[in-house]
């Protein structure tokens, strides 16, 4: 395995992941807002990450806030 191909793939993949993600979550809580059935949030979300050819599942869960609540 050469690591340092290893890691700009990896590093590759992981930016359009997050690129990609963050376009599909504002255009879905913009299209929820559009119809009406936003509420004040927070969001619940859950990526699940799989790897095929290795025993891999990752879970990340956490909120997004729809408002400042300071």
């Amino acid at each position: 395995m050469d690591n340092e191909a290893f890691n700009m793939s990896l590093r590759k993949f992981l930016k359009k992941v997050g690129v990609t993600s963050q376009q599909e979550i504002e255009e879905a809580v913009r299209a929820a807002r559009d119809a009406g059935s936003l509420g004040d949030g927070p969001l619940r979300a859950r990526m699940v990450l799989t790897l095929d050819g290795v025993e891999l599942e990752h879970v990340v869960e956490g909120d997004i806030a729809l408002m400042d609540t300071q």
